[in-house]
Formats: structure tokens, sequence, C-alpha cells
């Protein structure tokens, strides 16, 4: 089975992955693994506090390719370079960079955005506008220039949503649709899927073609049906596959994947062929 997990981090990326034993912020990853339906070891995760086990855990799981997304807001940040150091050395992994024009400033930001991908090789640009300080909706102007940048550019750009926005106000998907009019070509890709708004997300998804929801670690939890039923209809293209490792395990992810109910034609473009379409990968690579 040919797998591209769209999001799955090593612990040693940051504490809030697990990357110290015995601290808070493990504990934290440790409860959101039995949050999200982890199975067995809740500190699964243990051997990727090194990158040497990360690359392990990922052949080992048998992806074809793992994407590590970085991250730029004022609470935390994955910088682009280091996206790049861990992704670089490996074929299996694809890097997402990160900006915050908000934090930056417009041309710092952008000036960023074109090294990460131009430079670094990265293969897209994550925004956090929820996770901003004041956090903001994704159809601010201030996102724009990064919108059409990315547009240029021909990467996607990758929204984080869900449930842990710091205001749930901030996990709205109808201010994506302003951005996904103003940019037909640009694809958008919503970690989390939106959830627990699933039925908006769905909507969005629905009329614009544009917009990928990867529910990740929410699909495995109550109120994500829908999606299962919208990826057997129209959705068989726009949904995409994560494990959201640390926090859920690979194998498991894939093997609960498998068992929700969708397809049996549509499986192998939901584990793998929508998201090389997007990266513009060979479906056989």
């Amino acid at each position: 089975m040919k797998v591209i997990d769209m999001r799955c981090r090593p612990a040693f990326l940051h504490d809030f992955f697990g990357a110290t034993p015995g601290s808070v912020a493990n504990e934290t990853a440790r409860w959101l693994n039995r949050r999200v339906g982890t199975r067995g070891d809740d500190e699964h995760y243990a051997a990727s506090r090194t990158p040497e086990g990360f690359v392990a855990t990922v052949r080992d799981a048998g992806l074809r390719r793992a994407v590590v997304v970085g991250r730029h807001t004022p609470s935390q940040h994955l910088p682009n370079d280091t996206i790049h150091s861990i992704v670089s050395p490996h074929r299996e992994l694809i890097g997402i960079g990160a900006v915050d024009p908000a934090l930056q400033g417009e041309s710092a930001a952008l000036a960023e955005a074109e090294r990460a991908v131009r430079t670094l090789g990265l293969a897209g640009i994550d925004i956090e506008p929820g996770f901003g300080a004041p956090p903001r909706l994704p159809d601010d102007p201030v996102y724009f220039p990064v919108y059409e940048l990315c547009a240029s550019l021909r990467v996607p750009v990758f929204l984080m949503t869900g449930p842990t926005t710091p205001d749930p106000r901030f996990n709205d998907p109808s201010p994506v649709a302003k951005v996904a009019r103003a940019f037909p070509h640009l694809s958008i890709v919503a970690y989390h899927g939106f959830w627990p708004n699933v039925p908006q997300a769905l909507g969005l998804a629905f009329a614009n073609p544009n917009v990928y929801l990867v529910p990740d670690m929410y699909l495995f939890v109550a109120g994500s049906r829908a999606y299962v039923d919208a990826a057997n209809g129209f959705l068989g293209e726009q949904l995409l596959f994560g494990s959201s490792f640390p926090f859920r395990p690979i194998h498991q992810s894939i093997d609960d994947f498998q068992q929700l109910g969708f397809r049996d034609d549509r499986i192998e473009a939901l584990l793998h062929d929508n998201a090389a379409r997007l990266f513009g990968l060979a479906t056989d690579d």
C-alpha cells in the first residue's frame, strides 16, 4: 500500500512533540495520544527523539513520503532552516516552510517564503492565522500577499485549523471561501480539516475544488463520519491522509483509516495519489 503521510513530525523537533521525557510537555503529548484513540503505548514516539530514530520510524511504517511541517507563530517557531536540515538528507521526507507576515512584516515574510521554496526546496508554506497575536482569520488582508506569492510559485498554502485555536471562532471554514475564490489556482490545504466544524468544511470544499482537507488525527474521533461519506462522493480527490504523528502512531492510523468505510476504489487516492498530485509527484513514486 502506497502512503503519503501529510502531517508527520519527529519528537525531537520541539518539546510540544514530546522531545523531553518526563517533562510537562511530554505528558501533554501522551494525553493527546490517548485523547485521539492511540492504542497501546502512549509514548510510542520515543524513538523519534533522534533524527535517526524518526527516519527509522517512517521507513518501518512503509511510508512513501512523510511531510514535516514548519511553524511560525508568536508562541512557537520551527524555523525553515531546521525543517530543511531534517528533510533534505532523506528522499522519504517532504518539508513545508512557514511564515507569519503579521509578525515578520510583509516584505520579510515574502522574502522568507520565497527563500524557503526556491533556495531550501520546501514544498509549500504554512500560515496559522488563528494562532497569531492577535488571532486573525485566513481572509485577513495581511495574508493575501503570501497567497499571491504561493500561487505564483505554484506551491500549496497550508492552514492550521481545528479545535486547538485559542478561540474557536477562529476555526471557521467560511473565510477560506474568499481566499479560494480570489486564488482559484492556489491549492489550499486545511490541516485538522476544521474539525469539529465538519459540515461547514465540507461545504467549503464542495464549492471550491482547490481546497483540500487533511482531518489527520481528528478523522478518528466522534463527529468525523461525514468526511468518509464525502470522500466516497465529491471529496474523493480533495481528502488526504495524515497520521499527525507523534500524536498518533503511523501504523495504527493507516490501519484505522482503512477500516473507516472508504470505498475500495478510493483508498489508494486518499492515502497516496491525491497528495502526490498536490506535490507534483508521479503517482508511482
